[in-house]
């Protein structure tokens, strides 16, 4: 328990910081000088930085365990904090987001490391989804109470209290956080970064799960870290303190979805479950699209819908963990999380350059967002046609060792 309230902790952080540039976004644009296609560009560093280093810390999982992993790793993101709190232009803030994007990658895996070793593959997907429901409560965090601080001590102070909290985690991981039991000692385990990958490339049911995880969480992450507020400012007129609340909800019912989808899962099976949710998020953005800009209500209320329904992330990690042996956890877990943040990086990346060509050619801001979320649902649409035709994962036999 101990180690999962620790984790917790440190999880709340990194929900915190991949959400919190859609409430700072406006003090970085006048003190630094962005324009919205950077702005796109600071998430997405954090989140290809984050992708990037999902294959040296699934190799560290499984060589060194998750204690000295994740410790080190936050030491990372102390440096990047502090860095984005001095930055005075786009490169340093560019850089700072990365380390701090590199910082946060293990916290997850971490846990799914530990879940997946200790529990069975059902079970995995319980302990998962509470660690990424009550860990979500960080985004919300990132809304109005981020709005509070940024008003009373402006942004940059607030980035090096920020940057305190994650030096505690991490003296806290080092003290608290307990290493499962060690695996017996086989050549498989002892296996290169590179081999550990191929090993998990190769499996076949994973290739029909691959494109639906590269899109699926870039829609929702994209919608709440980055679009909601210059959506609802631009396109509906919301202030600073509205577009915070409205934020902070939609972060809210991120946290609420991540808990809701286990009964599904259980009842119904992870494919199901998955690809109802996908196809409820794909009505929510054509609708959004289409009829968002008639009402403030519906376009918040559909927002909200979004985050809902569109983090079934624990939900889809069980359904490829159920293909993966106990040996191949850790290189397995974080393979899948960096194709979840890769796609997320880079939907980020292409909704921020379709948003600036959109703006250059003159639309109006209800016409550029109408398109982007049409280029959303149409992604997750595509994307979802293919995981419906993936094997169920009652069809796999990857015991976890106990």
């Amino acid at each position: 328990m101990t180690s999962f309230v620790v984790l917790l902790l440190a999880y709340i952080l990194s929900q915190f910081f991949r959400a919190f540039l859609a409430v700072i976004s406006g003090d970085l644009t006048r003190d630094l000088g962005l324009d919205q296609g950077q702005l796109g560009s600071l998430q997405a560093a954090w989140l290809v930085a984050f992708a990037l280093s999902q294959f040296p810390v699934g190799y560290a999982l499984d060589r060194i365990g998750p204690r000295r992993t994740l410790a080190g790793f936050l030491l990372v993101a102390v440096a990047g904090t502090v860095i984005f709190g001095l930055s005075q232009n786009y490169v340093t803030a560019l850089t700072a987001l990365a380390l701090i994007g590199i910082g946060c990658s293990p916290i997850l895996m971490s846990g799914f490391y530990l879940a997946a070793r200790l529990y069975s593959p059902r079970h995995f997907a319980t302990m998962s989804s509470l660690l990424i429901g009550f860990g979500s409560v960080g985004d919300p965090l990132s809304g109005a109470p981020l709005a509070y601080f940024l008003a009373a001590y402006g942004w940059r102070a607030t980035v090096f209290g920020l940057a305190g909290i994650v030096a505690l985690t991490a003296l806290l991981v080092i003290l608290l956080l307990k290493d499962p039991p060690p695996l017996p000692d086989t050549p498989q385990r002892h296996v290169s970064l590179l081999e550990g990958i191929r090993q998990i490339l190769v499996k076949r049911p994973l290739w029909l799960i691959f494109p639906f995880t590269f899109v699926s969480y870039g829609v929702t992450i994209s919608t709440r870290g980055l679009w909601i507020a210059p959506y609802l400012q631009t396109v509906h007129g919301f202030d600073l303190a509205a577009t915070s609340y409205a934020a902070m909800a939609m972060g809210g019912f991120i946290a609420l979805g991540a808990l809701l989808v286990l009964p599904l899962y259980r009842r119904i099976g992870a494919k199901i479950t998955v690809v109802g949710c996908g196809v409820i998020v794909v009505l929510a953005c054509l609708v959004l699209a289409l009829w968002g800009q008639e009402s403030p209500r519906l376009a918040v209320g559909l927002f909200l819908v979004i985050g809902l329904f569109g983090v079934t992330y624990a939900v889809v990690m069980a359904h490829a963990r159920a293909f993966m042996s106990p040996l191949e956890i850790g290189r397995g877990v974080t393979f899948m999380n960096f194709v979840f943040m890769g796609g997320a990086g880079v939907m980020q990346w292409l909704s921020g350059r379709l948003v600036n060509t959109l703006d250059r050619h003159g639309y109006e801001p209800q016409t550029t967002f109408g398109w982007l979320f049409v280029f959303m649902g149409v992604a997750l649409a595509a994307t979802l046609a293919v995981y419906a035709a993936s094997p169920s994962e009652s069809k796999a036999a990857a015991p976890a060792v106990r």
